[in-house]
Formats: C-alpha cells, sequence, structure tokens
C-alpha cells in the first residue's frame, strides 16, 4: 500500500447555513484562508427542493470577488442587480464578478423539483480589478479532457492546454475531475493546489480524501495521483499563491476595516452601490462588523 504523502496537508470542512441548506465550508479555514485566489469554497446538498423553494438566498451584496456556481445536480436560479436572471444546470457555470459592487439572488426555478448539490466559490479579485465593474456570464459548455481513469472538465483556466473561456483576473484553475479509477493529473508547478471531494472516494497520493475534507498541495509539483475504488467526484482548484493582503467579512473581500465598513454602510442604507434585484425573496440585512459593534 501506498503511504501517505507528508507533504499533503488535509484539513476538515465544517458545516454552515446558507438559505435553507446546511453546507460543508472548505474555505476559508483557521490556517488556510485562500488557495491562489480561490477565498471560499462551499459544497451544498445534495438537498431536496421544489419548484417554489430551493437554495433561497435572498438579495446580498458582494465587493471585490468573483463568485462561481458549478452543479453536480438539479437547477438553480440566479438573479443580480445587473439585470441577468439565470437558470443554470449541470454542466454549466455562472460566474458573477462583483468589482465595486454588485447584489444577487439565488431562488428556485418556477419548474424543478428533486435534488440539488453543488459547489459555490469565491475568487479574489486582485488590485488591477477589483473596483471595475461587475458583470454577469454564463458558459452553456465547458471543454473536457479524456485521462486515464478520469474526466477533467475545466471550469476555469487550463489543463494541459484546454482552456475554459470564463474570464479569470489572476493565474488560476478550477476542474471537476470524475474518477473512476487510478488516474495522473497535470498541475502547474507554480501552483498551489487543492482537493475537495463531492463524492465517493479517492487516494491522494495515498491519502485518503472523503467528503467534508480539503487536501492541499504546495507548489512545486508537476502531477498528482488519485485512485479511486468507485466513482467519485472531486473538484481542483489551484493558482498562484495570492500575495495582496485581504479582508474578509460577510460577503465582502476587501484590503481594510474602512473598506469594509463602507461597504456596510453601502447596503445598510440601500444607497445605489449595489443596485437592485427584482427578487421575491427578501434583502438579507447585514449584522455591523464586529469592530463596530463592539466599539
Amino acid at each position: 500500500m501506498t503511504e501517505p504523502d507528508p507533504a499533503i496537508e488535509v484539513s476538515d470542512s465544517r458545516e454552515a447555513s446558507v438559505g435553507r441548506f446546511t453546507v460543508r465550508r472548505a474555505l476559508p479555514r483557521r490556517g488556510r484562508r485562500t488557495v491562489g485566489a480561490w477565498c471560499f469554497a462551499d459544497h451544498m446538498g445534495p438537498a431536496d427542493v421544489t419548484e417554489g423553494s430551493g437554495l433561497d438566498v435572498g438579495p446580498h451584496p458582494h465587493t471585490g470577488l468573483q463568485t462561481v456556481t458549478w452543479l453536480l445536480d438539479g437547477q438553480a436560479l440566479h438573479k443580480d442587480s445587473l439585470g441577468s436572471e439565470q437558470v443554470i444546470t449541470p454542466g454549466q457555470l455562472n460566474l458573477m464578478t462583483a468589482g465595486g459592487g454588485v447584489a444577487h439572488a439565488e431562488e428556485a426555478t418556477g419548474h424543478y423539483r428533486g435534488t440539488l448539490e453543488g459547489i459555490q466559490l469565491w475568487i479574489a479579485q486582485p488590485e488591477s480589478t477589483r473596483h471595475g465593474e461587475a458583470a454577469f456570464e454564463h458558459h452553456a459548455e465547458l471543454p473536457s479532457i479524456e485521462l486515464p481513469g478520469a474526466v477533467a472538465t475545466v471550469l476555469v483556466g487550463d489543463v494541459d492546454g484546454t482552456a475554459s473561456p470564463a474570464r479569470h483576473d489572476t493565474p488560476l484553475v478550477g476542474v471537476d475531475l470524475d474518477v473512476h479509477g487510478e488516474t495522473t493529473l497535470p498541475l502547474r508547478a507554480d501552483f498551489e493546489h487543492a482537493l475537495i471531494v463531492m463524492r465517493g472516494e479517492v487516494a491522494l497520493e495515498g491519502t485518503p480524501l472523503v467528503p467534508g475534507r480539503l487536501a492541499h498541495v504546495a507548489p512545486g509539483r508537476e502531477e498528482v495521483s488519485l485512485l479511486a475504488r468507485g466513482p467519485a467526484r472531486v473538484i481542483v482548484l489551484g493558482g498562484r499563491p495570492f500575495r495582496e493582503p485581504l479582508m474578509m467579512w460577510w460577503n465582502f473581500v476587501a484590503r481594510s476595516r474602512e473598506e469594509l465598513d463602507a461597504a456596510f454602510a453601502s447596503w445598510r442604507d440601500q444607497d445605489d452601490r449595489f443596485g437592485r434585484v427584482d427578487s421575491r425573496l427578501p434583502l438579507i440585512p447585514a449584522a455591523a462588523p464586529f469592530w463596530q459593534a463592539s466599539s
């Protein structure tokens, strides 16, 4: 039996509530706040939804980040203050860029009833784009590559020359790996990587991984081997280590408390910064940041 690789660091996700869902939050964690520019990862579901009741996350704001939504099962409806209204299904990608400010909601579709499971990811924007305009893009198809024992769908960035059309503002990669045997995944040696098992169980260089755990692989590796005893789905995130300082609170990614205070005040006062979302769900209020509440 292959011995676990001591260079692979494994951490446990924690449970959190998003709308009606309990999710496994793999990022951020104590001691591991980012992987490249990836700064947030929630494995949501599987859970049952109906035509009128789904994620049920009412209008809420974002700054300084991109949201990436990827489903393994089910359907969800995205609405935002740009006027976007988009149903997403498995195999499709929603990517929203917040820039200086945007608001969105995640709702039931009005027609889908069944199981919903997926992952919501955030990417921290660099200084060069984080104050820019908000944007939304939907990709109905994404490229994939056949590997021995696996199929890799490229969500963001590129793998071995196969590139996703999705926007990215820093060097990074996101992959959905459908593993059905033993496979070798090529990596960029200048990237750090994380693997999040969504379904099944795999051994990463001999280290067992199951849903609810994140494995971090430090820069310097050009490939890793995975072995699945049965069907498994693994999200692979990677990027050049993000060196810019980050402050994260609630749905905001910033560089200072002053920026966070300003974003909080704009949402509290409902000024024009985040726009309006045409949603049947109520606005999600923001509690004051802890440094305000305790002052």
